[in-house]
């Protein structure tokens, strides 16, 4: 049964209040290095463990190796190049404390947002199950995002501060509209090309992003043992039938 516009519309909602708590806490009182590094490490095993258990099942069931091979590999590009937008107008030595982020930054959020949404978007499609369960992955991340983006706008405005980076994440209700309504009624050979594309993005998103930007924050036992809780909450909760 395919989710209506008003569920779509409120499953996708629940990552931008995410963003908007981590935001408003970043506003008003800075995490210190080893909780930030928590929730990403965190934020990081459960999207990890949805990818794993939610997602690649459903990419398996195309069974057309080449379709998922170059739809993963398109995925992996794109994040590539988005990558190579953020060194080349985000270079080392930036940091936090000036008026916000730079657009060589805000530009490959968005995308990344947008590719989020679709995400959620095609998994609803594919189950509610699975679209919930990669909607609560995707609200550690945006919680984690709020924190961050808040901070880079250090100086600016406290209304600034705590809207800015959830009007940006408002794209994912954007994207995960245009997963459930262009998607609608795609076959199994489509979904399963457009998940294999989302999994490589998301992975790439941990790998990447989230724990390398954690053990920059700090690196500990205990930081570290977060990502394997996140992972084994999730992994537990997709056995739950």
């Amino acid at each position: 049964m395919q989710p209506t516009v008003l569920q779509v519309v409120l499953i996708s909602a629940i990552p931008v209040a995410a963003a908007f708590v981590g935001a408003l806490i970043a506003a008003v009182r800075p995490p210190g290095r080893v909780v930030r590094s928590s929730i990403q490490h965190f934020a990081a095993g459960v999207i990890f463990s949805v990818v794993a258990v939610e997602l690649l099942p459903e990419v398996r069931r195309g069974h057309d190796p080449l379709e998922v091979g170059l739809a993963f590999a398109a995925g992996l590009a794109l994040m590539l190049l988005i990558d190579e937008v953020v060194k080349r107008f985000a270079p080392a030595g930036a940091h936090a404390g000036a008026r916000g982020p730079s657009l060589g930054k805000l530009v490959p959020i968005g995308v990344d947002l947008l590719l989020d949404g679709i995400l959620i978007g095609i998994a609803l499609t594919a189950g509610l199950k699975q679209g919930v369960l990669l909607t609560i992955a995707l609200t550690l991340e945006l919680f984690s995002l709020g924190l961050a983006m808040a901070l880079e706008f250090g100086s600016a405005r406290f209304w600034v501060r705590v809207l800015a980076p959830t009007g940006i994440a408002c794209l994912m209700i954007v994207g995960a509209l245009a997963g459930t309504t262009v998607l609608a009624g795609a076959s199994v050979h489509t979904l399963a090309g457009l998940l294999a594309f989302g999994c490589a993005a998301l992975l790439f998103l941990v790998t990447e992003e989230l724990l390398i930007e954690a053990h920059e924050s700090a690196d500990t036992a205990v930081t570290t043992t977060m990502f394997f809780v996140g992972f084994l909450i999730f992994l537990l909760l997709g056995m739950v039938e």
